[in-house]
């Protein structure tokens, strides 16, 4: 079948089309590619297949250091290793596999929202997804690919014979998604809307109260309906998109989609709230493993130095190799203001909702096109609300509220794809870089976003960043939910009070475990950083350990390299006027300039060996993204008092001036 004439009026598999089972069983995997076992769903138990295959597994940061498409697929799965750590799918096996489908367990496309998991399979020839849940922004993206995606029971018809109409995999989605796979994707969908070759329909949502989020997007909304401004959980949209940005792992693609789309004098809308960051590959040169990819990195930087000077967009790139700082950190202390439609090529992106705006990750091609047009598709989601009442005991932060969420409500997928709104007295206890954390890991939740109630607190944070305003300007944007919004997830209470310090497994952020619980763990490396944990109140919680721990006549463990890295310059300068770096270095810390580095595997603080244990601050731990080693999640508490006491440990006030024995 041709490019042109996809996506087909129906669908048949014949006994020769090849199937590509993802099974826990790694094995089998290499037995399909290699030696022609051909397995069947009807023969299989879906609990034999992988859950929560993330992007990292598809398409892992070295991987993503190439733009074009066809040049990803040809390393495809290069995350998905055994217990020796070899390789299951080798250099160009997907590709030259000829596989039609590829089909997993739940939660597909977990993780980063790199559009280049989901090219690494379309452009190995897969055309067919087949999974029991897809993670949310995985799953737009596949869809602007124009992938079909299908569950279990569809494929076990197909293999039975059964010809299916393409109705069957679109008719689960709203009108313009549809019309978007019909298309073909995304692409092709907005070239007809633009030659008027197709009529968006009016939003028929009347009157009713709504969650943040559907108020932020009915005030957004393109297409509204006779009766208003009003939309409902699964309606159709197209809204305006206030600002977004990029960084220099994704822009590449966005400058090149935009140029073969739109031609090579192809222009941005809003290039004043729109940016690019040089973020995550800073420290990616000094890296051992990433020297064959050099190259490939410098030409990423070349080409987001390209885009920036062909739109004039917000220029965040490094200057005399220092960053201005992570873009999600930076974003919000600059431009993201309350009730704003954010959208950037990062899963981390739903940062910004700490703002009280509604902000969530996109891929490449999403963000090329509501660059080039100032509009995107919604689909509105449905949300699930966390009332928080109480104070967090003192040794504990919101990583551990996270955590906690991550171990209950998400690993029983009551988030999956919803707005995360958080609310109640207990917010109020909060700082505003503490609920940055909440919306920060709403995306380890599989959720589409998170979004915190505004207050004077929040007002006043923002107006002390932006010169000229006043905190009553930022507190008039505020939006609340209305009395009576309806919350398909539910409304939880979560009793601050009662949560205790927390850690995540290796290998996943939803599998939580109380640091009580998790027995003797001696660690290697203690690493506070990233966006989760870069942030000026993260640095006061490492100062605080550090102050008590040099007060005691301690330094970090021998044996123990702790690393603190900051989120931002300002978050930096606080440290430095707060004398917070003369502390860190006098108890053995090393710092590092704002940026990403050891989150996602491109600088100091990385495991080398799989031996290594990891305790760390940042969001997420998918095995091989922070290096080989073992990595454990925890807070900024627990990381500190961990570096000092050689183990995995919970903060206690007063602990170094007990013997280190019982520390």
């Amino acid at each position: 079948m041709t490019e042109t004439s996809w996506p087909p009026a129906r669908i048949r598999f014949s006994p020769e089309d090849r199937i590509l089972y993802l099974t826990k069983d790694l094995d089998l995997i290499r037995r399909q590619i290699r030696d022609g076992l051909r397995l069947r769903m009807a023969d299989l138990d879906p609990a034999e297949l992988l859950d929560d295959v993330n992007t990292d597994v598809m398409t892992p940061a070295w991987v993503c250091f190439r733009h074009r498409p066809e040049d990803i697929a040809l390393d495809a799965y290069a995350g998905l290793v055994d217990a020796d750590g070899e390789r299951v799918i080798g250099t160009r096996e997907l590709m030259a596999g000829g596989f039609k489908a590829i089909v997993s367990g739940q939660r597909k496309g977990t993780g980063s929202s790199r559009e280049t998991a989901a090219q690494c399979e379309r452009w190995s020839g897969i055309r067919f997804v087949f999974a029991s849940s897809f993670a949310p922004i995985h799953e737009r993206n596949n869809i602007n690919l124009g992938q079909l995606m299908g569950d279990h029971d569809m494929l076990r018809r197909l293999e039975a014979g059964e010809e299916l109409a393409l109705a069957e995999f679109t008719d689960r989605y709203d009108p313009i998604t549809q019309l978007i796979l019909e298309c073909g994707g995304l692409f092709p969908f907005s070239r007809r809307v633009a030659a008027g070759e197709i009529v968006l329909p009016a939003n028929a949502t009347g009157p009713r109260p709504m969650t943040m989020a559907e108020k932020m997007i009915a005030a957004k909304m393109l297409n509204p309906g006779p009766a208003g401004a009003y939309v409902a959980p699964g309606d159709a949209v197209l809204a305006r998109v206030d600002g977004g940005y990029s960084h220099e792992f994704t822009t590449a693609q966005v400058h090149t989609f935009l140029q073969q789309e739109f031609g090579p004098d192809y222009r941005v809308r809003n290039p004043d709230k729109l940016a690019v960051f040089e973020d995550h590959l800073l420290y990616a040169d000094g890296v051992a493993r990433f020297a064959p990819f050099v190259d490939q990195i410098q030409t990423l930087r070349d080409l987001q130095r390209e885009f920036q000077a062909h739109t004039g967009v917000r220029d965040y790139q490094a200057r005399d190799g220092v960053s201005p700082g992570i873009c999600h950190q930076v974003a919000r202390e600059e431009f993201v203001d309350p009730g704003d439609f954010i959208q950037a090529t990062d899963s981390h992106t739903c940062m910004g909702g700490a703002s009280n705006a509604l902000s969530y990750g996109v891929g490449a091609t999403e963000y090329a096109a509501l660059a080039e047009s100032g509009f995107t598709f919604v689909k509105v989601p449905e949300s699930i609300r966390f009332e928080l009442v109480g104070e967090l005991p003192a040794g504990c932060t919101a990583k551990d509220v996270m955590l906690h969420i991550l171990d209950t409500f998400a690993k029983r997928e009551d988030t999956l794809n919803r707005s995360m709104e958080f609310g109640g007295p207990g917010l109020a206890s909060l700082s505003v870089d503490e609920r940055a954390t909440l919306c920060n890991m709403a995306t380890e939740c599989t959720a589409r976003t998170g979004i915190c109630e505004g207050d004077e607190a929040l007002a006043e944070w923002l107006a002390a960043r932006r010169p000229g305003t006043s905190a009553a300007d930022f507190a008039a944007r505020f939006v609340a939910p209305d009395e009576g919004a309806e919350y398909a997830g539910g409304v939880h209470t979560i009793d601050l009070g009662a949560i205790q310090p927390m850690l995540a497994r290796p290998g996943d952020p939803t599998y939580g475990v109380p640091v009580a619980e998790a027995g003797e763990v001696p660690i290697d490396i203690a690493y506070g950083g990233s966006c989760t944990a870069g942030k000026e109140d993260d640095l006061a919680y490492y100062a605080r350990v550090c102050a008590e721990a040099v007060a005691a006549g301690r330094r970090v463990a021998e044996g123990v390299s702790f690393y603190i890295q900051f989120g931002s310059r300002p978050v930096q300068e606080r440290a430095r006027a707060e004398g917070w770096i003369d502390l860190f270095e006098r108890a053995g810390v090393t710092l590092i300039d704002p940026g990403c580095g050891a989150c996602i595997g491109c600088g100091p603080g990385v495991s080398e060996t799989r031996e290594q244990v990891t305790v760390s601050a940042i969001n997420r731990n998918f095995a091989g993204r922070s290096g080989p080693g073992q990595l454990w999640l925890a807070s900024p508490l627990t990381v500190a008092a961990s570096a000092f006491s050689g183990r995995i440990v919970a903060y206690r006030e007063g602990m170094f001036a007990e013997p280190a024995a019982t520390a």
